[in-house]
């Protein structure tokens, strides 16, 4: 059994951590996070499909696709405890 934790999950939650640090109340587009975390837009969408999931991140695509997300209060608490409170 693998318990070793998907590098990419963790690129794209320090990124909405990250995100939430810098300009609290507002989502980051879904292109911004594809580049910020090194990530092709599919593996990005991946990654934000299970977190949504799990109910740590809220996602919203427009109908050309574009989008964005945000962590949910669940998803801030969790990366408080994983990268620390910077606020």
């Amino acid at each position: 059994m693998n318990d070793e934790i998907d590098p990419a999950l963790v690129a794209v939650l320090a990124q909405l951590w990250r995100a939430k640090q810098e300009s609290p109340g507002r989502a980051w587009s879904l292109a911004r996070l594809a580049k910020q975390s090194a990530l092709p837009m599919s593996a990005l969408r991946r990654q934000l499909t299970a977190l949504a999931d799990a109910r740590l991140v809220e996602v919203r695509t427009g109908e050309e696709g574009a989008g964005s997300a945000w962590l949910t209060a669940d998803g801030e608490a969790l990366c408080s405890e994983i990268f620390g409170d910077d606020e």
